[in-house]
């Protein structure tokens, strides 16, 4: 089992930043791959970004440039640092982790951009 605690979440201006965090405890020696989701207002849940352990990155399209995910393995946590924040950057924003053979969803996080 892996527990997931995010935090970050908030209002912000268009324009601003923020910077999430999710720090994994747990059966963290079998963590593979970490990850952010965001599901926006009526609309579906979609990939952010995610980070293998090897460092590997992937991101969405319309955040690649604004946003930068990272991840410190001594500390377990994989950060989601945010800037240049539009509108239609709100969601709420879910920290994910696969593990061997698992994966886990954090609770969210309401992130709130205004315009």
């Amino acid at each position: 089992q892996v527990q997931l605690l995010e935090s970050g979440g908030g209002l912000v201006q268009a324009g601003g930043s923020l910077r999430l965090s999710c720090a994994a405890s747990g059966s963290i020696f079998s963590i593979r791959i970490m990850g952010w989701f965001r599901q926006p207002p009526g609309k579906q849940r979609e990939l952010v970004a995610r980070i293998t352990n090897g460092g590997s990155t992937n991101y969405l399209h319309s955040v690649k440039g604004r946003f930068t995910i990272s991840r410190d393995n001594a500390k377990n946590t994989v950060y989601l640092q945010m800037n240049s924040l539009k509108p239609e950057d709100t969601a709420v924003y879910y920290c994910v982790v696969n593990t061997v053979d698992n994966e886990y969803w954090g609770q969210g996080t309401q992130v709130t951009v205004s315009s």
